[in-house]
C-alpha cells in the first residue's frame, strides 16, 4: 500500500485581462499556486508569497471589479481580477469564482504557515492624495453652488447638486471601500470581495 495519499485536485480560476490578450490561468495545488499567463508560467509555494493586497477597482465597463495583487519573496508579482473580457463591449463579472478562489488561496497560505503581509485598499499615500483631491473638489463645488444661488442661477445650482450626488455615489463608494487596512487570514475584508 502506498504511504502517500494522492494529490487533492486543485481549485482553478481564469480571466482575460484584455480582449486580445491570452487568458490568465491560476490553480491552487497541493504544491503551491500554479499560474500561466501566455507563454510564461510558474509555481509559487504558498509560504513564498510575501504579500497580498485586495482592492476594489471599478472601470467604465464594469462597476463591480475587484483585484488581488500578490508579491513573491523574490520580487515576482501577479494580479488577479474578478472580471473577464468577453467581447469588445462586454466585461463579465466572475464574482462567485473569484471570491471562492481568493478565500481558498488565503486558507492554503495560512495552512502553509505563510507570514505574508495582508493588506487591503489603496496604499496610504495614494489614499491620502485621493482624499485631498476630493476635499479640494468639494470646496470648489460648494463655492460654485453658493455663487449660483447668490446670483439666482437656479438651473446651475440644480446641475451642481445633481453632479455632486452622482460624484458622491461613484467616487464615495470607491474611497470608502479602498480605505487602507491590514487584515488576517481569519478575517478577510468583506468590502474588498464580491
Amino acid at each position: 500500500m502506498p504511504t502517500d495519499l494522492p494529490e487533492q485536485p486543485g481549485q482553478g480560476y481564469a480571466y482575460k485581462a484584455s480582449l486580445i490578450g491570452s487568458a490568465h490561468q491560476f490553480e491552487l495545488t497541493e504544491r503551491g499556486l500554479s499560474w500561466r499567463i501566455g507563454r510564461r508560467s510558474g509555481l509559487w509555494d504558498y509560504a513564498d508569497i510575501a504579500s497580498v493586497r485586495l482592492s476594489y477597482r471599478p472601470v467604465s465597463m464594469q462597476a463591480r471589479r475587484f483585484r488581488a495583487d500578490l508579491r513573491k519573496n523574490d520580487g515576482g508579482w501577479l494580479a488577479i481580477l474578478s472580471t473577464s473580457w468577453q467581447t469588445a463591449a462586454l466585461m463579465a463579472p466572475q464574482d462567485k469564482d473569484y471570491r471562492a478562489f481568493i478565500i481558498e488561496l488565503h486558507r492554503r497560505m495560512a495552512k502553509a504557515g505563510s507570514r505574508a503581509v495582508l493588506s487591503g485598499g489603496l496604499h496610504p499615500r495614494v489614499y491620502m492624495a485621493a482624499i485631498a483631491c476630493v476635499a479640494l473638489l468639494a470646496i470648489a463645488m460648494a463655492g460654485l453652488l453658493l455663487q449660483s444661488i447668490a446670483t439666482g442661477q437656479w438651473a446651475g445650482a440644480l446641475f451642481l447638486i445633481g453632479f455632486a450626488a452622482l460624484f458622491a455615489w461613484q467616487v464615495g463608494g470607491f474611497i470608502a471601500r479602498n480605505r487602507p487596512l491590514n487584515y488576517t487570514f481569519d478575517d478577510l475584508p468583506k468590502a474588498l470581495l464580491p
